[in-house]
């Protein structure tokens, strides 16, 4: 019988932890301009000036929130050697917060002791907002109001508010600034002129990794988080290969290096190699596969579901039409109304554009005409998993 009992190994990692999202380097590597543009745009702070309004923008995984964390430290630092500037931080994440009423609140209740919180509902939003603006007259000095993934708030009133509450008078005796920080590369065209004029005064636009950034942030990493001598020739090239072909995401390049890791050190091996590097990719893809999967819409599911049967059955590649019969006996089964066959088309492309299928267009010549045939591209277990959490077992 296998013994699964707990025991250290020692082998293959030094601390683990370096190569999770929440490790914060000394020193950030890869992102030399934009951190020379950022910290130019942060510099009024330290003269005791009033702060720019900063507005952050790049995809996920581009070193936007590291080089807020990295630089707000050091002007920290930097601003307790100076008497008289009194410097204070506050971040949110405005994941889950729709509306400028609920980033409001978690705003109040951040600059508020734990026994004087205010609740999600009950106050006009005019309330909230003098809440607010009190408490940071009461705080003081300077304050940084950081909002991470700022474009999930729908409207635009408390972007318009808060940069403009000086000169509004809504606050006198706190110098403001915000530094907004988007995924969304649109989400700044979709603001007001009044909103963006205000919001981005100084803008850091952070572009892609690419394989010689992300080696660089892979090394960095390396040095703390591996034994000496684990990696095997060619294990950091392939991760930020991989990672720029994919995203220029260092979080995805990072979760590789990882993953490879800790495949080595289940496998007892005595180096990580390009072999666990592969195998992690598979794994990693796999779990994205099912993650994008499950947060798909109940229609895609349902037309997802449909092909996966087709696949089952060896009827794929399948034409749109023929994927139309299953789907249509799903929504009945799921009490829902089918919708319409171009809705199942877009669907469709919007799967092949996920990686989950594959679509190949046909082309029967004058007169036959052109239609698409579709697979998956996915194994049916990894489709089935993901699609396990709203269904019974599609197959």
């Amino acid at each position: 019988m296998a013994d699964f009992s707990f025991q250290p190994t020692g082998s293959i990692f030094e601390e683990r932890e370096a190569l999770l999202e929440e490790w914060t380097p000394d020193k950030l590597v890869g992102r030399d301009k934009e951190l020379q543009q950022y910290h130019a745009a942060l510099q009024p702070v330290i003269e005791g000036e009033t702060p720019s309004n900063i507005f952050l923008y790049g995809k996920s995984g581009v070193g936007k929130t590291a080089a807020t964390r990295f630089l707000l430290t050091r002007l920290e630092y930097d601003a307790e050697q100076i008497a008289g500037l009194d410097l204070h931080r506050i971040e949110i994440n405005c994941d889950g917060l729709n509306s400028s009423y609920q980033t409001a609140v978690a705003l109040v209740n951040e600059l508020r002791d734990p026994n004087n919180q205010i609740s999600n509902t009950g106050y006009p939003q005019s309330s909230v907002y003098e809440f607010l603006f009190d408490e940071l007259d009461k705080l003081g000095g300077t304050v940084l109001i950081v909002l991470d993934e700022v474009d999930h708030i729908q409207d635009d009133s408390l972007l318009y508010k808060l940069p403009r509450a000086r000169s509004n008078d809504d606050i006198s005796d706190v110098r403001l600034g915000v530094i907004g920080i988007s995924n969304d590369l649109s989400f700044r065209n979709q603001l007001s002129s009044k909103v963006r004029s205000s919001l981005c005064e100084k803008e850091v636009s952070f572009s892609a990794y690419n394989a010689t950034e992300l080696q660089e942030v892979l090394r960095q990493r390396e040095e703390v988080a591996f034994q000496n001598g684990v990696l095997d020739d060619g294990v950091i090239q392939m991760c930020a290969a991989y990672g720029a072909k994919d995203s220029g995401d260092a979080r995805q390049a990072l979760d590789l290096l990882l993953e490879s890791g800790d495949i080595a050190r289940e496998k007892n091996a005595d180096l990580v190699t390009e072999e666990h590097v592969r195998e992690a990719r598979e794994r990693l893809q796999t779990n994205q596969v099912i993650e994008g999967i499950s947060n798909y819409s109940t229609h895609g599911q349902l037309v997802l579901w449909s092909l996966t049967i087709l696949a089952k059955q060896g009827e794929t590649p399948a034409r749109t039409r023929e994927i139309r019969d299953p789907y249509e006996q799903l929504c009945e089964q799921e009490g829902t109304d089918p919708v319409s066959d171009r809705a199942v088309r877009e669907y469709l492309a919007e799967l092949k554009t996920l990686g989950i299928i594959s679509s190949t267009q046909e082309n029967r010549g004058k007169g036959g005409g052109k239609y698409k045939k579709h697979e998956l591209e996915q194994s049916v277990e990894s489709v089935r998993e993901g699609l396990s959490e709203l269904f019974e077992a599609p197959v």
